[in-house]
């Protein structure tokens, strides 16, 4: 892979496994040095580690919550004092439940979006005391439930929705400072989680892919080839884009 990101440094929460350990990957392949955050998979975050370092990449893992301020503050000193720098951040990290409507409490409205808004705020606020003057790239990652939404899903949505204002405000707000913010909204991926959920395997799944154009659930590699040009030089022109990356789905 041509090494566009050569020379920058880039933080991925919730990069333990799934689509945040596929971006770790991909961004390092790119030249970039990558901070693995992880929450509470230590030994997932580890393994993604090792795989950077033995095709001779640059990664540490740092615990942190993203929903806790003192916890992202903290990952973003651990950035500055292993790599010297920040030029791209990358707000994976995030939480779902699929129940009905009336099993919903007000503890896991809070988890969702504490997590899944708050987190990419939190992290948002704190990198922009890390980035240079010639600005950064923050890449948030959404889901095609803001636009095809699913049913037992009415918080997870939710919060999406609220992601995707966040990523078109604060594109707008920190534009002048040369800080790009775009979204990836995967459609159904392939990831441990949905295995564990038996995602993959269900009707729910086929009906998706019947609906998609190309004919198939999203890899991990799809999603990240897309941060990586987010991240690179090669997409300098755009902010504020919500970019479905769903195989066509609609």
């Amino acid at each position: 892979m041509v090494e566009s990101l050569k020379g920058k440094v880039a933080i991925v929460t919730g990069a333990s496994k799934g689509i945040g350990a596929g971006i770790a990957r991909a961004l390092a392949g790119a030249g970039a040095a990558v901070v693995v955050n992880y929450a509470s998979d230590r030994a997932g975050a580890e393994r993604v580690v090792a795989d950077i370092t033995k095709r001779d990449g640059k990664a540490f893992a740092v615990q942190g919550d993203v929903s806790k301020a003192a916890d992202v503050a903290r990952l973003f000193a651990e950035t500055k004092r292993v790599f010297g720098r920040l030029d791209v951040l990358v707000n994976n990290a995030g939480v779902f439940r699929f129940e009905p409507v009336e099993a919903v409490t007000e503890a896991e409205f809070r988890r969702q979006f504490d997590v899944n808004v708050l987190g990419p705020l939190l992290a948002v606020q704190e990198a922009l005391k890390y980035f240079g003057p010639e600005g950064g790239s923050v890449i948030n990652i959404g889901s095609t439930v803001t636009r095809r939404p699913a049913p037992q899903s009415v918080v997870y949505t939710a919060s999406k929705h609220a992601l995707d204002g966040l990523t078109q405000t604060l594109a707008l707000e920190l534009g002048p400072r040369k800080i790009r913010v775009n979204s990836i909204n995967p459609g159904a991926v392939d990831t441990e989680g949905a295995r564990t959920l038996q995602i993959p395997e269900s009707d729910f799944a086929r009906e998706l892919i019947a609906a998609t154009p190309l004919g198939r659930l999203g890899e991990v590699d799809d999603i990240a080839t897309v941060a990586v040009f987010l991240a690179s030089p090669a997409s300098g022109w755009l902010t504020g884009e919500i970019i479905s990356a769903s195989g066509g789905l609609r």
